[in-house]
């Protein structure tokens, strides 16, 4: 799976459909990353003011990793190409 994630509110998207795939509710997710419910669902619609290393300790625990590359460019601007 590779998605592509350019603002807080698809990364949160990303973590949600995730946890949701396996069956986790927000508190298991929340025990397991050694974080509370509340900012599981922060993080998942998207507010602002996570840690990183939450955010990382999120992913390790959903098995997943983040990459980055260079931002791919199209002749045609949109606003979800700069945010």
């Amino acid at each position: 799976m590779i998605k592509m994630v350019r603002s807080a509110k698809q990364l949160g998207s990303l973590i949600h459909n995730e946890r949701v795939r396996r069956g986790m509710s927000q508190q298991a997710l929340a025990d397991l990353t050694g974080t509370g419910q509340k900012t599981i669902s922060h993080i998942e619609n998207g507010k602002e003011g996570t840690r990183l290393e939450t955010i990382f300790r999120l992913l390790a625990t959903l098995d997943l990793e983040m990459k980055l590359t260079a931002r791919s460019k199209s002749s045609e601007k949109s606003i979800g190409d700069i945010f």
